[in-house]
């Protein structure tokens, strides 16, 4: 089947980020398709993308999420519908955990530039100890993980422990969780604000990558 794509194309752009969607939300959700308009504003053309299970739910199926590994012939497949220069790929939560899973073969054959992960899912919320960081110790890709300070998929408690790659740069949103939102009457940060933080980090990584 072949992959659908949801354009947020500004009137100039000088590179393209292949935006994949967590596992329980599919790619017109809001907080997608409101970060993709961000992201757009700051001159990066989003191509968003569903997973095959995803896609399913529309015509009535519903499937339960499967294993990010047996989804990445899938986003190997969407990488080579949007193609073109200065591709960077990535998403939210699981997205972007399927999107590391294949960043160093494409970087490595110069079909991506660069690797963004909003809400990296570390592991499981309740589970430390069950880390999905294997293959990130070693990633050659250049990275930007966009990670609340108390994400229940990896905290800045946690996260600074695991050894990742020097490739890897993780900028943190105060007191976000795992959409980034954080709690105004304790840290006096807004919904608003970490939003745009983070649309902004993304911008100046892939303008610099």
């Amino acid at each position: 089947m072949a992959t659908e794509i949801l354009w947020n194309t500004p009137d100039s752009y000088t590179a393209t980020f292949l935006f994949a969607h967590g596992a329980g939300a599919g790619m017109e959700n809001g907080w997608m398709t409101d970060f993709a308009e961000r992201l757009a504003g700051h001159g990066i053309r989003v191509a968003r993308f569903e997973f095959a299970y995803m896609a399913a739910r529309r015509q009535g199926l519903r499937k339960p999420p499967p294993r990010a590994e047996t989804l990445v012939g899938e986003f190997r497949d969407a990488v080579a519908t949007v193609g073109g220069e200065r591709l960077f790929i990535g998403g939210k939560s699981m997205g972007g955990r399927v999107a590391s899973m294949v960043a160093d073969e494409l970087f490595e054959a110069g079909s991506i530039a660069g690797l963004v992960c909003l809400g990296y899912p570390f592991h499981p919320p309740g589970t430390p100890d069950k880390l999905r960081t294997r293959h990130l110790l070693q990633l050659k890709t250049p990275t930007l993980i966009c990670q609340g300070t108390r994400d229940q998929f990896g905290t800045i408690e946690e996260v600074p422990g695991y050894g990742l790659s020097s490739a890897i740069e993780v900028h943190w949103l105060d007191d976000g969780e795992h959409g980034f939102k954080p709690r105004v009457k304790i840290s006096g940060r807004t919904n608003e604000q970490n939003l745009a933080e983070a649309a902004a980090a993304v911008a100046s990584f892939v303008a610099n990558a």
